[in-house]
């Protein structure tokens, strides 16, 4: 497939080479400039290019910057097809981005993320963390493969996706419609707690969606007061235990 990837850091700069490592013929940008794409990425066969040729002619394009950021690519993306599927990775955590009112107030990040880019989108790769991406993902079948959810209103552009993670070394899980993307933002059971599809599928049925904002600031608040930062297993763990509750 024709990819672009907008965003060459730990996970943009990771899907683009693991997707360009299946076969497919891969674009990536930045807003810092080609030659911010890490030299490992371009090894990979991805084409390093400046943001305003990463949207020509693509059948999808993933969207891999901070979350506040995503109102600058508006204006980029009104030129692409409708038939282009559009990928975002982002996570809205308040104390690195900034707070948005309307998320704050119970809108979906997801959703949020779609008006600010203008376009209908996939939300995926969002809910592993980059060192599990760079270095978890395994071949299809491999027994405890990691699962990714992947939630989209259009079942097209979803099922893309979801073939497109599992280029990249994880095992997809379909995760419904963008409303219900909240299941897998940070502070619910299935953000970066490396679960396998049937643990995956409990945790997003588990989710609170109260909860899971408490979740994420008392996390955040955690990890800022760690005099050291902890090793990707010790993370995992973390994480994991924020959702087990004494009984």
């Amino acid at each position: 497939m024709r990819i672009s990837v907008i965003g060459a850091g730990a996970i943009g700069g990771n899907i683009a080479r693991r997707l360009a490592e299946a076969g497919h013929e891969v674009l990536v940008a930045d807003a810092r400039g080609p030659q911010a794409v890490a030299a490992d990425v371009r090894q990979s066969g991805a084409r390093a290019v400046e943001v305003d040729a990463a949207t020509h002619d693509r059948q999808v394009i993933v969207v891999s910057i901070p979350f506040g950021k995503q109102p600058e690519l508006a204006d980029l993306l009104a030129g692409v097809s409708d038939d282009t599927v559009i990928v975002d990775t982002s996570n809205y955590y308040p104390a690195m981005n900034g707070h948005v009112e309307a998320v704050d107030n119970g809108q979906v990040e997801s959703v949020w993320s779609a008006q600010q880019l203008g376009t209908p989108i996939v939300k995926a790769w969002n809910a592993a963390l980059a060192g599990t991406q760079q270095t978890k993902g395994l071949p299809p079948g491999t027994p405890g493969r990691i699962a990714i959810p992947v939630a989209a209103d259009s079942e097209r552009a979803r099922r893309t996706v979801m073939q497109l993670v599992d280029d990249t070394g994880f095992d997809p899980f379909d995760a419904g419609v963008l409303a219900q993307s909240w299941r897998q933002q940070p502070g619910t059971p299935a953000y970066c707690t490396e679960l396998n599809l049937e643990e995956l599928g409990q945790a997003l049925a588990a989710a609170d969606k109260d909860e899971a904002s408490r979740t994420r600031d008392r996390l955040w608040e955690h990890f800022a007061s760690l005099t050291e930062a902890p090793s990707l297993d010790e993370t995992v763990a973390i994480n994991r235990a924020a959702h087990h509750r004494p009984s």
